[in-house]
């Protein structure tokens, strides 16, 4: 059996399978392996960066063409229109010859582990190894993010590069989407990887999890603890699994943008792709990645010029700031950090993806909201949460928030956006400028919301536009860290859908028109009608 809204096994997809407290990693030899991460990849992806800013201002707000959703619009053959103009900057690439084995096998915290096989994919794992370079400011970090660091000190580093490939190189797209894995909860997880997955298996794109930061390998500090974590968070992957990954060492968060960069360049140059030669590299991170991005894009990339796109996806208002050698990345000190736009006077595109709780809840995104550019496309999602059941898997429904949470299609809209910065790279099209949640403004700004409690404007999903729930950003009562990111999804009175639905079959039609609307506008992708059309709720009709 498969689930409707992916198309992979609902064995590893049911967010609601209250059973499973176990999650396995498949290792390329095809054995399952059983490790205790539950809520594990809760922690990483719930764990963001709090701030109180000042609005900022950016650039004029022009519109373009819709996306495309031509299938091959990534593929090798059509990837001879990328708009770069400057090339990429010489400079060290780290070494990847040393494949990981042993141990336990591939470590990651994730609720949803990767089912490579059924995709025809297959994973390794590899040490990356140089000496990386950590960077300065060489004056104020303005909040127009037009920054400029200068290198400073250099260190010997020694981290885990994680590949997904399809298994046979020919079915390689010519696109890598390069993920800083996310460490807020202690542990390296990919939830770029959970909410993509399927765009990139189906057009034959390879992931890259890079473990950049010093608490992802050697342990530090937790910004959020939950339950199920217990000997696991904070450890570092040293520690966790020693006879796989002993010989790891890493000069702290200060080197980590450089080994991301280093990491990148040899990808470009085919190492660990058994063969493959990339033609376009995206950087991509989520929630404490993001804000790493938010620093990589303001003063790393006008340095490097490594990457020909970023998806930016849960960023809050500040960037990971610099730290010294030895140290990891001050999560909890970023949260008073100064807002700043993403600068757009660089060659890269950047699609910013946001959920409605990231805009006014606790990662307060709208400090830092800018207008569109022909470089910049901010895309804030109504009915949708920072965390919500799709990421969290089978640990959905341990979460027990005084209301049930958010279970909205952001993942699909997400794999839209990543269609449409591949698109833009490889053709020069932006997409269209998508409207804005309305928020009115004032001392304590709020969204504006109907009278069923769903937010106004905003991109738009048929569980929104036709709903038998209230999809929100806004979360339950329980006041939990946690549950501040997960939002809702409150049941509409019987009284209520009645007045709006008289039958099922009307309530189906208006479903349908909606999905139609949202895939036309290139919000959803054909590929994901099916996984769309699941979320519609007939049964609630009376």
């Amino acid at each position: 059996m498969t689930d409707r809204r992916t198309g992979f096994p609902d064995r590893h997809l049911d967010p609601f399978d209250t059973g499973r407290r176990w999650s396995g990693i498949r290792t390329l030899a095809g054995r399952r392996l059983r490790r205790p991460v539950r809520l594990v990849g809760v922690l990483a992806s719930t764990a963001v960066l709090l701030s109180t800013m000042v609005a900022c201002s950016g650039d004029d707000d022009p519109t373009g063409p819709a996306p495309s959703t031509d299938p091959t619009a990534s593929t090798a053959a059509a990837l001879t229109a990328v708009t770069r103009t400057t090339p990429r900057a010489d400079g060290p690439a780290a070494d990847l010859s040393t494949e990981l084995t042993g141990g336990t096998g591939v470590f990651i915290g994730s609720p949803t582990p990767a089912d490579l096989e059924p995709a025809g994919y297959v994973q390794h794992e590899y040490a990356a190894a140089g000496t990386a370079t950590s960077y300065r400011a060489d004056g104020e970090l303005t909040e127009d993010g037009r920054w400029t660091f200068a290198p400073d000190a250099s260190a010997p580093y020694r981290t885990r590069v994680l590949v997904r490939r399809p298994a046979q190189t020919e079915r390689f797209s010519g696109t890598v989407v390069v993920e800083w894995l996310n460490v807020s909860g202690g542990v390296d997880a990919d939830p770029e990887w959970t909410s993509l997955q399927e765009e990139i298996t189906r057009r034959g794109d390879i992931w890259v999890g890079v473990s950049a930061q010093r608490i992802g390998v050697l342990g530090g500090p937790v910004l959020v603890t939950a339950p199920g974590s217990e000997g696991i968070a904070g450890r570092g992957l040293t520690a966790l699994d020693p006879a796989r990954y002993g010989s790891l060492t890493h000069p702290g968060d200060g080197f980590s943008f450089d080994i991301y960069t280093q990491v990148a360049r040899a990808i470009v140059a085919g190492a660990g792709l058994d063969g493959a030669k990339p033609a376009i590299v995206v950087a991509a991170g989520e929630s404490q990645s993001a804000a790493a991005l938010v620093t990589y894009i303001n003063g790393v990339q006008p340095l490097t010029r490594q990457f020909d796109g970023f998806f930016v996806h849960s960023r809050g208002a500040a960037g990971l700031p610099l730290v010294a050698a030895d140290q990891p990345a001050d999560l909890a000190g970023a949260l008073q950090g100064r807002p700043t736009i993403l600068r757009t006077d660089l060659d890269a595109p950047i699609l910013n993806a946001q959920t409605e709780s990231d805009l006014l809840g606790v990662l307060n995104s709208y400090r830092a909201r800018q207008p569109d550019s022909d470089r910049l496309r901010l895309w804030e999602v109504a009915g949708t949460a920072h965390a919500d059941a799709h990421l969290l898997g089978p640990n959905a429904a341990a979460m027990k928030c005084g209301a049930p949470i958010n279970n909205g299609p952001m993942h699909v809209v997400a794999k839209a956006g990543l269609r449409a910065l591949t698109t833009w790279i490889t053709t020069g099209r932006a997409p269209g400028a998508a409207p804005r949640i309305e928020v009115t403004p004032g001392d304590t700004p709020r969204i504006r919301r109907d009278a069923d409690g769903l937010a106004v404007g905003g991109v738009r999903t048929p569980p929104v536009d036709v709903p038998t729930a209230a999809l929100s950003g806004e979360p339950g009562p329980d006041p939990s860290v946690l549950c501040l990111l997960l939002g809702s999804a409150k049941p509409l009175p019987a009284g209520r859908l009645a007045e709006l639905y008289p039958d099922r079959a009307a309530y189906q039609q208006r479903y349908d028109a909606a999905l139609e609307r949202t895939v036309g506008a290139g919000y959803a992708l054909p590929e994901d009608r099916a996984a769309l059309a699941a979320f519609a709720q007939p049964d609630a009709i009376g």
